[in-house]
């Protein structure tokens, strides 16, 4: 039997690919169509740019800083694009990238199930207390002391920002028979059809017993939950936080659950993430204060940027990361590009 030939197609435009961690390599490992990758643990900051040898591309993700003399930095090397493997795109100075002339291109939805999924279970953990009750059963404590929870039925729950995850979140909601209260800077009539109610910030504050953020971080929404906000909501809310650390002041959080207006806290995202997140630090002592004192409540959940982790998700974000590249190596219309106009 003649032996039979096996093509590989290898692309010119080589990827310097930051912060990596083992599921990156993983999955676009798997779904690579013949990019040559140079994987690099290290995030991106004006100092690791050096490592860039001969790469026209760089692969970044939430954590990775690309301030303006990072791009300029990366000019000089002569990457002409950066591909984000997120949504999200605030770590990256836009007018900077547009005047070096490097392309910006993201993943605007690689799973809004996953994330939305994500911010239920912490509902229902902070509620239910299933995390509690499975460590005092493992240690034979069968007691229902202070376990008590709430019906979900029936309660108000305010999503803010609309966006694909909100909408999906929204959706699971209300299948619980909650109330579900809505807001987006640009909201669609059609959601008054699936029975949720189009609300300003400020009733949603006043009146949402669980308030989840969907929404991007942007100029407008920094601090978006703040000392004064929290002032107006209703006594003993649960907040949940799955979009971007920076939507909540971490202080004036660290305040309300002290008083008590905040009842729970649930966090996929913190400000000061990218100092602690997806590394192991269990043998060390941790410096950031605040992070330690949140982790101190008992009405306090706290997940390390893990809403986006499913199987779906991870295929989807190398799948559309090498589609970007793949259609800006061929001069093709970025349907996913981001500029200071978007």
């Amino acid at each position: 039997m003649a032996p039979v030939a096996i093509l590989v197609y290898f692309y010119s435009m080589k990827i310097a690919f930051y912060s990596t961690q083992s599921y990156d390599k993983e999955y676009f490992s798997r779904y690579n169509p013949g990019y040559e990758i140079n994987f690099l643990e290290t995030s991106l900051r004006e100092k690791t740019v050096k490592l860039i040898t001969d790469e026209t591309v760089v692969c970044v993700f939430v954590n990775d800083r690309l301030s303006a003399p990072v791009i300029l930095a990366l000019k000089e090397k002569g990457v002409k694009l950066i591909a984000l493997r997120c949504a999200g795109y605030n770590n990256v100075d836009l007018a900077a990238a547009t005047s070096a002339g490097i392309s910006v291109v993201r993943v605007p939805a690689y799973s809004p199930h996953a994330v939305a999924e994500h911010a239920v279970a912490m509902i229902m953990t902070l509620n239910r207390k299933t995390h509690k009750a499975y460590n005092r059963v493992r240690e034979g404590n069968f007691s229902l002391d202070r376990l008590i929870g709430f019906d979900l039925f029936g309660k108000t729950v305010g999503v803010i920002g609309m966006g694909k995850i909100g909408q999906v979140f929204a959706g699971i909601m209300s299948g619980f028979g909650c109330k579900v209260l809505v807001n987006d800077l640009f909201p669609n009539p059609d959601w008054e059809k699936q029975g949720w109610k189009i609300a300003s910030l400020e009733e949603i504050f006043i009146s949402a017993d669980v308030i989840s953020l969907h929404c991007p971080l942007t100029e407008s929404t920094k601090h978006l939950v703040n000392k004064e906000t929290i002032s107006h909501m209703k006594p003993g809310v649960m907040l949940i936080n799955t979009g971007r650390g920076a939507l909540i002041d971490t202080g004036a959080v660290i305040e309300g659950l002290k008083t008590g207006q905040l009842g729970y806290l649930g966090i996929d995202v913190y400000e000061q993430e990218e100092h602690l997140f997806f590394r192991d630090l269990s043998e060390n002592i941790i410096q950031d204060d605040q992070i330690m004192r949140l982790m101190s409540f008992p009405n306090v959940l706290i997940t390390s940027h893990q809403a986006f982790f499913t199987d779906e998700a991870l295929s989807e974000i190398a799948r559309v990361t090498y589609e970007n590249i793949q259609t800006f190596e061929n001069g093709g219309m970025l349907s996913n590009a981001v500029s200071l106009s978007v």
